[in-house]
């Protein structure tokens, strides 16, 4: 079943990571899919693979999925005795399998270039080349208004970034401004940037002078010039 009007189409920011998240399971894990309410809580709310990281509830994932499935993108599996979750995203957007895999993934991870894309769907679908990648998300940019219009959109390039990022639309137009400030503490590669890492870890060092101090005091001794 599709959508009755594609072009409608707006996700919050937590039904999108309700929906990434069955789409992720259902290929990464499944021998636990569908899933239960409970792990698909704990699966929004991993701190691997995830941007942003989210702290959601039962309630919060229960609302979201109520949501989704009064616009056919989810289902529920009610042949045991908890009820499990599925999505159905594929079929209710009317994209095919490799555009599916794409949109996953923007909406778990935010942004990515098209280099990015491929090395994180690996354990979604293996797309030959880059330029495989980079043709589905053109056909996702150019996507006629009849089917509901574009579903991602190039971002201009980052200052001190060699590639263009990917963004999804399903939650309405992006603000490019906001991303590219969110960004430019990463590096080229979706990496923290050499200035973030060195805040952190002085940071760090910070916390274990005091550490140390506070047990050398404790055990009567002279502290160490750090």
């Amino acid at each position: 079943m599709t959508l009755s009007n594609p072009a409608s189409l707006i996700l919050t920011p937590i039904e999108a990571r309700v929906l990434g998240t069955l789409m992720e399971k259902a290929r990464t894990v499944p021998d636990s899919y569908p899933l239960s309410l409970n792990s698909l809580m704990l699966g929004c709310n991993q701190k691997s693979s995830r941007e942003p990281v989210m702290d959601l509830t039962e309630a919060d994932v229960a609302s979201a999925l109520e949501n989704l499935m009064a616009q056919s993108l989810a289902r529920t599996n009610a042949s045991g005795r908890v009820a499990r979750y599925e999505h159905n995203f594929q079929r209710g957007v009317g994209v095919p399998e490799q555009s599916a895999v794409l949109l996953g993934l923007l909406m778990l991870r935010g942004p990515q270039t098209a280099a990015e894309l491929r090395l994180n769907t690996e354990r979604w679908y293996k797309f030959a080349d880059i330029s495989s990648v980079e043709g589905f998300l053109e056909e996702l940019q150019d996507r006629s208004v009849e089917k509901g219009g574009p579903l991602v959109i190039k971002l201009a390039r980052a200052p001190g970034a060699r590639e263009q990022r990917w963004a999804h639309l399903l939650c309405g137009p992006v603000d490019e401004a906001q991303l590219a400030q969110s960004g430019s503490a990463r590096g080229a590669d979706g990496s923290p940037s050499n200035l973030a890492r060195i805040e952190q870890l002085e940071a760090e060092v910070t916390q274990l002078k005091a550490a140390m101090l506070k047990l050398c005091t404790e055990l009567g001794v002279s502290a160490i010039e750090v």
